[in-house]
């Protein structure tokens, strides 16, 4: 392991995908004054990701929430990569954001390992992944974590550590410390399909769709509901939106076919056809929901 294990000090933090949550990751670790690399396959993707920070960082500037310093110094400590072994060199920590395919994520393990060398730790934002299996894919597999963030990532208060069957204890203190530093509240859970998060928010999701399937009531008012009857701060099928009808159906069918009690998991005909059509949710501006561009 690296020098400072220990303690929530990474000389250089590179985040694997620019995408929805990979942007956002890369925020917050450039805020915390992490030197911070942002790496993608395409150029024109990195620059779309460093592209939304700065849009992120302005509307904080403008609503107050950020100050002109922060946001120059966030900007500072962050660059943008679409040379892998460049942006890997010298890495401490390596996050990756890249869709939930586990063969994609052992890959990238491997050969981020082959630049960075075996010291590197490895995070994995996987939503319901297993670990064990990601890490079984690298030398040192107690180097890797689960590091859940949440959509959107600079506002969104949680990270979910997902400790592996062979996670080192160091590890997950260097990575607690980290969560930390980015101002996150920590929870630690152990391996397991959907670990606490993916499990629970994903069969509320699923009811409700089942219920939109029967009739039973509108999206609009099954999500009210949730909000005004529950404390929900979002319903589950405007969040389903926003985390992408595609996101919720592959977690869905891993979590039906991985876990013991799975018969629950088993995502809803309407769910299926949605996706079949294209209706992925708000990045596509069509799902339970229409969205417009503003």
């Amino acid at each position: 392991m690296h020098g400072q294990t220990e303690s929530s000090s990474f000389a250089k933090i590179v985040v694997i995908g620019a995408g929805t949550m990979g942007h956002g990751i890369a925020q917050v670790c450039a805020a915390a004054d992490y030197p911070t690399t942002l790496f993608d396959i395409e150029q024109d993707f990195v620059d779309r990701g460093l592209a939304r920070v700065q849009k992120n960082l302005d509307k904080g500037v403008k609503r107050g929430k950020v100050s002109e310093a922060q946001r120059d110094a966030t900007l500072k400590h962050l660059a943008g990569s679409a040379d892998f072994d460049a942006a890997l060199a010298g890495a401490e920590l390596v996050i990756e954001a890249v869709p939930e395919k586990i063969e994609l994520k052992q890959k990238l393990f491997q050969d981020a390992t082959r630049v960075a060398g075996e010291g590197v730790l490895l995070a994995t934002n996987t939503s319901s992944l297993s670990i064990a299996k990601i890490a079984g894919a690298v030398a040192k597999p107690e180097r890797v974590i689960g590091t859940h963030f949440f959509n959107p990532v600079h506002i969104m208060k949680l990270l979910e550590i997902v400790v592996g069957p062979q996670t080192g204890d160091d590890v997950l203190a260097a990575i607690q410390a980290f969560g930390a530093r980015l101002g996150k509240t920590c929870v630690t859970v152990r391996d397991s399909p959907g670990f606490a998060t993916s499990r629970l928010g994903l069969v509320i999701g699923l009811e409700a769709i089942r219920m939109v399937e029967e009739g039973v009531a509108s999206p609009a008012d099954i999500d009210t509901a949730m909000c005004l009857g529950y404390g929900f701060p979002m319903g589950p099928l405007r969040l389903t939106d926003l985390v992408g009808l595609d996101v919720r159906l592959s977690i869905a069918d891993y979590l039906s076919e991985h876990l013991e009690n799975g018969a629950h998991f088993k995502p809803p005909a309407l769910l299926r056809k949605m996706v079949a059509d294209g209706k992925l949710g708000k990045k596509v501006g069509q799902g339970f929901y229409s969205w417009d561009s503003k």
